[in-house]
């Protein structure tokens, strides 16, 4: 029987999809890469290093290791600054009664992200002390497509990861709920791969699927 629910955070529970490009477009520019949306777009569900290297394929130049450490640090900063704009107006009523509303079923609920900054844009938008565990890139040495960081998750919320439900927009994402021995449903441009066990077109249609998963 379903016990828990752990949800990525970009894109799942608020969107900082912005934030991250503008955060990442300001760093591009300064070491003259082109970046776009569309680069932009093979990020999403990528560590912070994972990420800049994809930037650096366009980099008429070579970055030490020292060099690549201090630009994702730059970009970090700008993001950061970003966020900073962020508020509980950021978090639709949809997520947040859709949150309650599992709760109120019993689910335990964790985020499972590779943000290093999960906690923090937790309680810009309000949700800083709401969830029972956080498993985030503070915590792993592996982004997804690896598991580690929903396993993470699942330890910490003391349940086998068979009965957590996993909550994705990403396809790595989606690969690392299966990868790890989770259910798995994929929300926004995860719902293309069709690798996910359930479908939610709206976020709300979680309430229905924990429903099966608990008969």
């Amino acid at each position: 029987m379903l016990k828990a629910v752990v949800f990525d955070l970009d894109g799942v529970i608020v969107h900082t999809d912005k934030y991250h490009y503008l955060g990442w477009k300001k760093l591009a520019d300064e070491l003259g890469i082109y970046f776009d949306e569309t680069i932009n777009n093979r990020l999403r569900g990528v560590s912070r290093m994972a990420s800049l290297e994809i930037i650096l394929e366009r980099f008429d130049g070579k970055l030490t290791d020292e060099e690549k450490i201090a630009a994702a640090d730059r970009k970090n900063g700008y993001y950061r600054e970003l966020l900073k704009q962020m508020s509980p107006a950021d978090l639709s009523p949809e997520v947040k009664e859709t949150l309650d509303g599992l709760r109120a079923k019993g689910l335990k609920l964790a985020i499972g992200s590779s943000s290093k900054n999960a906690k923090f844009i937790l309680e810009r938008i309000g949700l800083g002390d709401y969830f029972d565990a956080i498993s985030d890139g503070n915590n792993i040495t592996h982004s997804k497509p690896d598991p580690e960081v929903f396993n993470c998750a699942a330890k910490y919320l003391g349940f086998d990861t068979k009965d957590c439900l996993v909550v994705e927009d990403a396809e790595a994402g989606i690969d690392a709920g299966i990868a790890g021995g989770f259910k798995t449903a994929a929300i926004g441009d995860a719902k293309k791969c069709g690798k996910s066990d359930f479908i939610l077109n709206t976020f709300s249609d979680l309430l229905s699927v924990t429903d099966k998963l608990m008969k």
